[in-house]
């Protein structure tokens, strides 16, 4: 028996927030096949390349991505991501909305999150020095882990902003992820925001004059700041290697 849990869109197609499936030795690909087929009548199609999907709270590309074998007694996160124009990156957790802000370097970054954190909130805020931003898919993943702690009085710090940081980091100590990845004067940074539409859509109007688009080229700097050979990247069996031992890495901390 396998726990189907359903956030966001899909959770609206199928009128439910969980799903019990009987079926023994299903891939992940295999269970999302089995809820398109048994989707409720008159919904909207489950778009199966737009989803995360996690099993017992671990982002399944870690795992092999959608071709893992699930186990029996397994529970199976789907979370629908929602996008949004070329300068908003966003996506659904849980009724929860999560932006990524891409921001230009000033001289009083650290300030300037201080004080968007005392007008916003109601909104998490955090930010990730942009040096340690691979793609908004490892943002997403790492979200996703760190949602998923609270959801389950598991984080790494009793502050959700501050398990981001630490799973950035790949570090339990938060001395070393604010020092490692935390964000600095002078530097691009990239805000990662977590509240509902309306504030979030006053936090952009606000910060769209700075806005700009997520760094790329990051890998060789990620690779020597964790230490990835190629070697290991070579037995990750995925399209995205460098992402997932990333992903893997914020996974396994503890506190």
């Amino acid at each position: 028996m396998i726990t189907v849990k359903l956030f966001g869109g899909a959770k609206k197609i199928f009128s439910t927030d969980q799903i019990t499936v009987t079926q023994d030795n299903l891939t992940i690909q295999d269970l999302l096949d089995f809820l398109v087929k048994n989707k409720p009548e008159n919904t909207n199609d489950l778009d199966t390349n737009n989803l995360l999907v996690a099993v017992n709270g671990v982002d399944s590309s870690t795992m092999g991505g959608f071709s893992a074998k699930l186990k029996a007694n397994d529970t199976v996160s789907i979370i629908p991501i929602i996008h949004g124009g070329s300068t908003r990156i966003k996506f659904l957790v849980d009724n929860k909305t999560v932006e990524i802000f891409a921001m230009k370097k000033q001289e009083s970054n650290i300030k300037f999150l201080d004080e968007l954190r005392e007008k916003f909130p109601n909104i998490v805020i955090q930010g990730i020095s942009s040096n340690f931003i691979l793609n908004p898919d490892h943002v997403k993943k790492i979200i996703l882990l760190s949602l998923y702690a609270k959801k389950h009085d598991i984080l790494l710090s009793k502050k959700l902003e501050t398990d981001i940081l630490m799973r950035f980091a790949g570090t339990n100590q938060i001395i070393q992820a604010i020092n490692t990845v935390g964000v600095k004067n002078n530097e691009d940074f990239v805000i990662i925001a977590i509240g509902k539409k309306l504030p979030l859509d006053k936090l952009y109007t606000l910060l769209k004059p700075s806005i700009t688009r997520l760094a790329k080229n990051n890998q060789s700097f990620l690779k020597k700041q964790f230490n990835i050979s190629k070697k290991q990247l070579g037995t990750v069996l995925s399209k995205t290697p460098l992402e997932d031992l990333l992903t893997e890495r914020a996974a396994v901390l503890f506190r």
